[in-house]
């Protein structure tokens, strides 16, 4: 047996990837700073990290995420572990091709020191059940675990063999799949998310870093659940996955819209940027903070005119000011 979603390009769906075509050609034409390219992906991937753990109960703020992916301690409560997996997974997502061992390592790293090793990289050999969040009561039972191997087989066979479809529809009808068949003893969630962002990459989108698509299901999080789960016995399901496809279309449109007016913002300000502003930036990357003394050291520029420079980037909302007087020192806006 194949895998054979049932679903319907409808008119709502139609528009959506009409208009998410229309704006990867416009975002195309942007060629950003490298500077402040790099500042927006770093931005981009503490949202994904945060969205996502945050989807499955992780209690850190965005600032406490920020702030752990810039610190990287050695002893590490759960959720700070969880963060830095998915941080981690994130990042070697940059040099992944899709393919069922680049998922199962995926789950492995993601899973990593929250989960005995046997258990981690490898599909589930137990059953498992899905509860209601509130009330407890199982609401779903995926599939027999003898049955996993074979039904995740058929589903990377799919998006093998469908690769020409429109990779929003490949990769929603991937996501929900996944979920049902719920493959791993824990990590599915964080695993989907991540999965479905590379077969997201074939989209053409020449910033795909920029982008968070996590940040739009965590906004969205009832509806996110309500549509990409079931209720119900695996074996009893004929799903129609039309609803799921338009939300999640609805999801990619929403984070495209939010680059592009990020883009149009910072347009004018990166192209006046010079080589004095881009040694504060580059130095706050790499530091996290500057002062007035430490920029003395890297310039040849007055006290005046290094305090232009530092107005300047603060007026174009690229770094922050924190401290007074002699205690002043700058960071990178948030």
């Amino acid at each position: 047996m194949v895998f054979e979603p049932n679903y319907h390009i409808s008119l709502a769906l139609l528009e959506t990837l009409k208009r998410i075509a229309v704006l990867v050609a416009d975002l195309n034409k942007y060629s950003p700073d490298e500077t402040v390219t790099m500042r927006l992906m770093d931005e981009a991937q503490a949202q994904s990290v945060y969205a996502s753990t945050t989807i499955e109960g992780n209690p850190l703020a965005l600032t406490a995420v920020k702030a752990l992916l810039k610190r990287h301690p050695r002893h590490l409560r759960q959720s700070e572990q969880e963060i830095l997996n998915y941080n981690t997974a994130l990042t070697e997502l940059q040099t992944k091709s899709f393919s069922e061992r680049t998922v199962l390592g995926i789950q492995k790293t993601v899973m990593k020191n929250l989960l005995v090793k046997e258990k981690t990289g490898a599909y589930r050999k137990e059953p498992v059940f899905i509860h209601d969040p509130r009330t407890r009561e199982v609401i779903f039972l995926p599939p027999d675990h003898a049955d996993v191997p074979k039904l995740m087989r058929r589903l990377f066979a799919f998006v093998k063999a469908n690769r020409d479809v429109d990779p929003v529809i490949l990769a929603a009808l991937f996501h929900k799949q996944f979920v049902l068949i719920h493959p791993f003893i824990d990590g599915n969630g964080r695993s989907v998310r991540l999965a479905s962002t590379l077969l997201l990459r074939d989209l053409g989108i020449n910033l795909f870093k920029l982008l968070s698509f996590e940040n739009y299901y965590n906004q969205n999080v009832t509806r996110y659940f309500m549509l990409v789960g079931e209720k119900g016995n695996y074996y009893d399901l004929n799903v129609d996955f039309t609803p799921w496809l338009e939300y999640f279309a609805e999801g990619i449109l929403s984070e495209l819209r939010r680059l592009e007016k990020m883009l149009e913002r910072n347009e004018a300000k990166i192209l006046r940027l010079k080589d004095h502003h881009k040694v504060i930036l580059n130095f706050l990357k790499e530091q996290g903070s500057m002062t007035d003394r430490e920029y003395a050291r890297l310039v040849d520029r007055a006290k005046a005119t290094r305090a232009l420079d530092f107005k300047y980037l603060l007026n174009a909302g690229l770094i922050d000011r924190r401290g007074k007087g002699p205690a002043t020192y700058y960071v990178l806006a948030e």
